[in-house]
C-alpha cells in the first residue's frame, strides 16, 4: 500500500508561479511512475506530467515549457513547478503512483492516488 499526501496548492494570479509537493510513504518502493494530473469543474482528467524512477519524462503539451515535474527516489517526493499561469490552469491537481511501467500517462496505470491540492489562477 502507498499513501500520497499533496501540498502546495493556492490562488494566484496570472502569471504567477506555484510547486506542488507530493510525498509518498508506506510501500513507496514499489512506485514506478508518479504523475500529476488535474481535472477543472466539468471537465475530464486529464495528465499534467509524469517521471520515472529512471528520470525520463512526458509532460502534456499543452503546458510544456511551464510546467516541470522532478523527483526525488530516495525522498520519495514528487514535485511540479508551475511558472506562467494561466486561468485555463485553474484545476483539482491530482497525484498518482503506479507500480508497472516506468512512465505512463494512462490513468489506468496509476493505482495509488492523492486527495488533490486546489490551484485556482485568479485575478
Amino acid at each position: 500500500q502507498v499513501m500520497l499526501v499533496e501540498s502546495g496548492g493556492g490562488t494566484v494570479q496570472p502569471g504567477g508561479s506555484l510547486r506542488l509537493s507530493c510525498v509518498a510513504s508506506g510501500r513507496s518502493d514499489t512506485i514506478t511512475s508518479m504523475a500529476w494530473f488535474r481535472q477543472a469543474p466539468g471537465k475530464e482528467r486529464e495528465y499534467v506530467s509524469v517521471i520515472g524512477r529512471g528520470g525520463g519524462r512526458i509532460t502534456n503539451m499543452s503546458m510544456k515549457g511551464r510546467f516541470t515535474i522532478s523527483r526525488d527516489n530516495n525522498k520519495n517526493i514528487v514535485w511540479l513547478q508551475m511558472i506562467g499561469l494561466e486561468p485555463e490552469d485553474t484545476a483539482l491537481y491530482y497525484c498518482a503512483a503506479g507500480t508497472r511501467r516506468e512512465t505512463t500517462v494512462n490513468p489506468d496505470d496509476y493505482t495509488y492516488w492523492g486527495q488533490g491540492t486546489q490551484v485556482t489562477v485568479s485575478s
